[in-house]
């Protein structure tokens, strides 16, 4: 619902309101409430590609696919009275973090996996594999290795070489 219409004020009530209107909300709510609430900065959190991307092989054969991305720095949360505190003292926490890091030669690192579904799993599958809300059982889908990244240098030009290059698609991988 929206803000009331004479104060346009955030209502606290709309955040729940929102919450019990839209099941498919339970999934992220789950881990925003849980023990995985607010992560200690980018290098101590897992990344997930939401979407289902198509990937295509040499022999031109086409699968569907989910990216996961797990540190290996290990899980590491704010308590919520940190993460408070850092919300009003220190908004870029997390930013710097990972800078410094970096600077400091303490390069985080990344193991990458995907999951594989052909087009004949997704036809057959018991929900749509394009629902963002779901997530494909590992026990159906096994996590697949992929290989490791590591962010062994900051960017000198942090629109140049990281923000812009999000709007580009010729930098994309072919397949």
């Amino acid at each position: 619902r929206p803000p009331p219409p004479a104060t346009h004020l955030k209502d606290p009530d709309m955040f729940w309101d929102f919450i019990s209107l839209r099941p498919e909300t339970t999934h992220q709510v789950s881990f925003l409430f849980g023990e995985r609430g607010t992560p200690d900065g980018y290098r101590f959190m897992n990344g997930y590609g939401s979407h289902t991307f198509k990937l295509v092989n040499e022999q031109n054969e086409a699968f569907y696919c989910k990216y996961h991305f797990k540190t290996n720095q290990g899980i590491k949360n704010l308590l919520p009275e940190k993460a408070q505190e850092l919300e009003g003292s220190d908004p870029d926490y997390s930013t710097r973090d990972l800078f410094n890091a970096i600077a400091d030669g303490n390069f985080p690192s990344w193991t990458m996996y995907v999951q594989i579904m052909t087009f004949d799993e997704a036809e057959a599958h018991r929900w749509n594999p394009f629902d963002v809300t779901k997530v494909w059982p590992q026990k159906d889908f096994p996590l697949i290795p992929v290989g490791k990244f590591t962010l062994n240098r900051n960017p000198k030009n942090y629109f140049a070489e990281v923000e812009q290059i999000a709007y580009a698609p010729s930098h994309l991988v072919p397949g």
